[in-house]
């Protein structure tokens, strides 16, 4: 029995070392990269795709450093671009109906700046052109003319649709619209009545719009049979949030076609992924004397298998029976991420990542710094290993390293423990 207690003595003490806090120190850094402050004060620096692909998981092991004598580690907090108002708000109709030929109604519109309005119309194949006035209270028809703008619906003939009145920005608590609606060419006839207005809506203002850059592009495509298919090999941790498509610049024709987006972990089946779906168009001509030029050259597409490991992503444009667009590259885009802190100096600071044993770190500067348009934008430098860098050396306890010893000494005493009990068993009395 000595010895079983010596032998679990020996296992706790293994086991017992108190977890030691791991330190950021620069030595243990495998990448580093200058960035230079342009002005004192508050300076943002855009952070590339190859910082999420070297870093740790959600970037919890960046450190910026002042190059001092004794190297200061510097706040910093990280902004994601986004909208600062929601994705879209409802414009409620008021005054609905049919005035001198033109559907007319009024939008109560949110109290906030606004430079687009998204309308709910019922019918399809037509061209109409919206007149909009922004006016103080409902069922005025003079006020501020705000301008004429396009919709039109070409499904028959296999193009896209477009209900959006771009306007420049305004904050009149009312609008008031009134729509010329004439069928598209081909269509005999449109029944023009106050239900094709179901509702509108109102996205972020321009200025609150969400700010894209490159992650991953190429410029290699190929054709599968109907097909345009473009691949990527995307690294771990690289967020993709959009996918963008660069045509040719002498390429002037109209277009719709599909897009599908599916991605999976590399090492995976495809089917182990998902599968995302979009449109891309172009509309430039003239129907029922009405002049249409619209474009969407962009897919929204949230990928989920780039985030702990890397993934194979591939992109097909359906063309059907028309010939391929003439695609220079694709682009797989992220929201730009931004890196702030307060410069004290015009003098360089160095941004160390790449030791995935660091945690995320807590300063106050976080929490307190408020954001403004008006930030100097600092310089970032290219990429470097770090020429100090060495491994950081393993501080967890025995146990931590070997957790298959837990099992080993567990079976050591199980066995100890039998052994004993057969021996003690031979003196008891039959």
């Amino acid at each position: 029995m000595k010895l079983i207690s010596l032998l679990l003595l020996l296992f706790w003490q293994a086991g017992a070392n108190p977890a030691t806090t791991v330190t950021a120190q620069r030595q243990y850094f495998l990448y580093q990269r200058a960035i230079v402050p342009t002005a004192v004060g508050q300076n943002c620096a855009v952070l590339d795709a190859a910082t999420f692909a070297h870093a740790a998981g959600s970037l919890r092991d960046l450190r910026l450093f002042a190059q001092t004598a004794a190297p200061r580690e510097v706040p910093y907090a990280i902004t994601l671009s986004e909208p600062v108002q929601p994705d879209a708000e409802p414009a409620r109709v008021l005054n609905l109906g049919i005035r001198e030929h033109l559907v007319s109604f009024d939008l109560v519109m949110p109290r906030r700046p606004y430079t687009a309005v998204v309308l709910d119309l019922a019918a399809t194949d037509y061209v109409a052109v919206a007149t909009v006035t922004g006016v103080d209270q409902p069922g005025k028809i003079s006020g501020t003319w705000l301008g004429e703008f396009t919709l039109f619906d070409l499904t028959s003939q296999h193009l896209s649709r477009s209900t959006t009145l771009p306007l420049q920005e305004s904050t009149f608590p009312y609008l008031h619209v009134e729509l010329r609606i004439s069928p598209a060419p081909g269509v005999r006839r449109l029944q023009l009545s106050p239900r094709i207005v179901r509702g509108a809506s109102v996205p972020p203002s321009r200025e609150a719009q969400t700010v894209f850059v490159p992650a991953v592009e190429t410029r290699s495509v190929s054709q599968r049979g109907r097909q345009t298919v473009a691949r990527f090999a995307l690294p771990k941790h690289v967020p993709i949030e959009r996918v963008y498509f660069v045509l040719s610049s002498g390429y002037r024709d109209n277009f719709s076609r599909n897009v599908v987006i599916s991605d999976h972990a590399s090492g995976m089946p495809a089917s182990a992924g998902e599968v995302l779906s979009g449109n891309i168009f172009r509309v430039r001509l003239t129907q029922a004397g009405t002049e249409i030029n619209q474009q969407q050259l962009s897919v929204p597409a949230t990928l989920g298998s780039n985030l702990q490991s890397s993934a194979e992503v591939e992109v097909t444009v359906n063309n059907g029976d028309d010939q391929p667009l003439p695609i220079v590259a694709v682009e797989l885009q992220m929201r730009q991420r931004r890196l702030c802190f307060n410069a004290t100096s015009m003098d360089s600071l160095t941004l160390f990542y790449g030791d995935s044993t660091l945690a995320a770190p807590e300063y106050d500067f976080a929490r307190t710094i408020q954001f403004t348009n008006q930030s100097a934008p600092a310089r970032v430098g290219p990429e470097q290993r770090n020429p100090a860098y060495t491994h950081r050396p393993d501080t967890r306890s025995l146990t931590e390293r070997h957790p298959e010893l837990v099992w080993v000494a567990f079976l050591a005493v199980v066995c100890i423990l039998a052994v004993v009990a057969i021996r003690s068993s031979r003196h008891l009395p039959r």
